[in-house]
């Protein structure tokens, strides 16, 4: 098309030149443990920022560093590197480079310490040498029809978990279909970086939740009702919640207790401060909005997005801050809410920003204790200069 506008004179070669370009740009790949804009839409978060441990913790004294952009480990005894948010059905994305006669893999949905991966957890093989479950494999499990190769050299591992059903693909070709048929197949859990026995090294660690049930259906507010007493308005404008006006609430009709939330909301202006509220008891006209608070504010200070204005988005209100605001003002933001227990994470356009672990004494009232019961979840109309829009609203249940 832009070949056929220039043969007709109607575009210069400078301009073609120009779109030519950003096309090639907006296609082009992400750089190392980066996510490109489209992938961020479509719900992928980073597990691994390229450059801390941020968001893992080990099971054992494993040297687990990070070096040049991989998570890398060479000694100590067997060990996990585990994410400490759980997830249950999604997809996942790792590159691993394992030197020649090593052993390591990749355990999903495994607890902390698994026992025995043949049970408690799907271990995801790396070992070209392994005597019955070689790379590619689950352990205990099942194998590859056909031997793939591991070692040596950087591969990339693409595995959808989703019930009972797990299939894997190595460097883009599916090896393995596997249907766990056991009465109590896993449901969710950690996952987990192995280091058994050489030098292993992992990056480009993305996941995305599958599965999750839309909370909007884009068309009216079928699902959710107005907190009584509130001053803001809420409605559905070009498949948007549109929230305007303050302070007021809109509520769900349903609860949920551990979850993980993707929504997608935009601030139309500038340093407007608004939340998402969860666990929450329910809102009345005297007590709107006694829950948790994964707080909506752009705002940052000296220029600088590691100095967040009032705790910044991605923050629990009031419990800790966001270590960095990475949204702007009148742009789309993918959040991404993960409810675990007493932890809580929140990710920002793919970024973790938040990993929290309430250690409060227990209260029903997440104001002023811990709550692990299911509550409501709300957004929030701030003050008369709110003007927000929310999207895409979807619950993923962690059994």
């Amino acid at each position: 098309m832009l070949l056929e506008l220039l043969r007709r004179g109607t575009m210069s070669l400078v301009l073609l030149l120009a779109l030519t370009s950003l096309i090639e740009a907006a296609d082009a790949p992400a750089a190392t443990n980066q996510l490109t804009a489209a992938e961020i839409g479509a719900g992928w978060v980073r597990l691994f920022d390229g450059n801390s441990m941020f968001g893992w913790s080990a099971n054992n004294d494993v040297n687990w560093q990070v070096h040049e952009g991989t998570l890398q480990a060479d000694t100590g005894k067997p060990g996990l590197l585990l994410t400490d948010v759980p997830f249950a059905d999604f997809e996942l994305r790792c590159d691993f480079h394992l030197e020649k006669g090593g052993n390591s893999g990749i355990f999903l949905r495994t607890p902390r310490n698994p026992k025995d991966p043949a049970n408690d957890c799907y271990e995801l093989n790396i070992c070209d040498s392994h005597p019955n479950f070689g790379t590619g494999s689950l352990v205990g499990r099942q194998r590859p029809d056909t031997p793939v190769t591991g070692e040596g050299d950087w591969h990339r591992f693409h595995v959808t978990a989703s019930g009972n059903k797990v299939v894997v693909a190595v460097d883009g070709k599916s090896v393995l279909t596997y249907l766990d048929q056991r009465p109590t197949p896993l449901k969710s859990g950690h996952i987990g970086l192995q280091k058994n026995a050489g030098k292993v090294q992992f990056r480009n660690i993305f996941l995305r939740p599958i599965g999750g049930q839309p909370l909007f259906n884009g068309k009216n507010l079928t699902g959710w009702h107005e907190v009584p007493g509130g001053k803001s308005d809420f409605k559905v404008t070009d498949g948007t919640i549109h929230v305007t006006n303050g302070a007021g609430f809109l509520e769900t009709d349903g609860t949920w207790a551990d979850f993980i939330l993707q929504a997608q909301v935009r601030t139309n202006g500038p340093n407007l401060n608004s939340g998402i509220f969860f666990r929450a008891i329910p809102g009345t006209a005297k007590a709107p909005s006694n829950g948790y608070e994964c707080q909506i504010h752009n705002a940052f200070k000296d220029g600088d997005r590691t100095k967040p204005v009032d705790f910044g988005t991605g923050a629990i209100y009031r419990r800790v801050a966001a270590r960095k605001v990475v949204s702007s003002d009148n742009e789309w933001t993918t959040l991404t809410l993960a409810a675990a227990g007493p932890r809580i994470a929140v990710w920002v356009n793919g970024e973790l920003v938040t990993d929290w672990v309430d250690t409060r004494k227990p209260h029903e009232n997440p104001r002023k204790g811990l709550r692990l019961e299911a509550g409501y979840l709300s957004l929030q109309g701030h003050d008369p200069t709110t003007d927000l829009s929310f999207r895409n609203m979807t619950m993923f249940a962690l059994p």
